[in-house]
């Protein structure tokens, strides 16, 4: 089976309401003054130049300078209960899931999502990880994790992104975790779930970034501890994804794949070597992993 969906996007989404059933409820205007973006006199001036036009209440505001496009997605996301991510959000702009939701390449990972959803997610109580893996590096695997675990996390899944690549890690930069404890660290006992690192503007979304740099990550994802880790992670969350390295520089991607008992396969279009992917996807089927799907990662 082939999944084709693309790459490419950048930019909106923050903070879900304390009290999303409340919230959905709530006019534009009465949202945007409890954050203190309008001033009541604003909402009245605001309302009586929609009544004149018949225009929207966001399209009033922004024509009369009182409110900006971010203000009217903010207000959106509000109502409609979805994480909003602020422009000035240190997070990466590579996060293509949080800052451009109304985007083709996020509609493509939605697509995604649902196949991912119907062909492993949903069959099983014990179908909860998911490996993404690629044969090259540069193929976009960590660009595909890190975003398929935000729409994830934006269907209201309790959504875990582990960073399983212990060579170059690409999880904490992204998300912007700085030098954080991580995988490595539970792997040999220096710490627990108290590593794993919910995404505030994110709701439902939570990161394990690698954690220190080892010199054998190999023996640390091969051992029994790595599968007693993600068995106690599968309690707390609904969804696991997984990062890897590249599986041509490592056998440290088999081993993770095998461990979340199925994989997603990253090919990038007009580079990715047809017999490295050959060679990967016949080494995952001999060791057992289902092989949900693959994405061309065309950017």
């Amino acid at each position: 089976m082939n999944l084709n969906h693309t790459r490419g996007i950048r930019a909106v989404p923050l903070a879900a309401p304390s009290n999303p059933a409340a919230s959905s409820s709530r006019s534009m205007g009465v949202i945007l003054t409890d954050a203190g973006r309008l001033m009541p006199a604003d909402v009245d001036r605001i309302l009586g130049f929609q009544s004149d036009t018949g225009s929207r209440f966001g399209d009033a505001g922004q024509a009369l300078g009182l409110m900006t496009e971010d203000d009217v997605l903010y207000a959106l996301s509000v109502q409609c209960e979805y994480p909003y991510m602020p422009r000035d959000s240190m997070l990466s702009r590579e996060l293509v899931a949080a800052y451009q939701p109304a985007s083709q390449a996020v509609e493509d990972l939605r697509a995604l999502r649902s196949q991912l959803m119907l062909r492993w997610f949903d069959t099983g109580a014990d179908r909860k990880g998911l490996a993404v893996v690629s044969a090259s590096p540069g193929d976009g695997r960590s660009y595909v994790a890190a975003n398929l675990a935000i729409v994830f996390s934006q269907l209201g899944e309790r959504t875990l992104l582990v960073d399983a690549d212990l060579r170059r890690p690409r999880q904490h930069r992204l998300f912007n975790l700085g030098n954080h404890a991580g995988l490595s660290d539970m792997l040999i006992g220096r710490a627990g779930h108290e590593t794993v690192v919910g995404i505030g503007a994110l709701r439902d979304l939570s990161v394990l970034p690698a954690g220190a740099i080892a010199p054998n990550p190999q023996e640390l994802l091969g051992r029994q501890r790595f599968s007693s880790v993600l068995q106690s992670l599968g309690e707390e969350f609904d969804v696991i994804i997984i990062d890897t390295p590249a599986a041509s520089a490592c056998a440290d991607a088999h081993t993770v794949a095998v461990r979340a008992g199925a994989a997603l396969l990253v090919a990038r279009q007009d580079s990715s070597s047809v017999p490295q992917m050959a060679h990967l996807t016949h080494g995952l089927r001999e060791f057992g992993v289902t092989l949900v799907g693959s994405v061309l990662n065309d950017v």
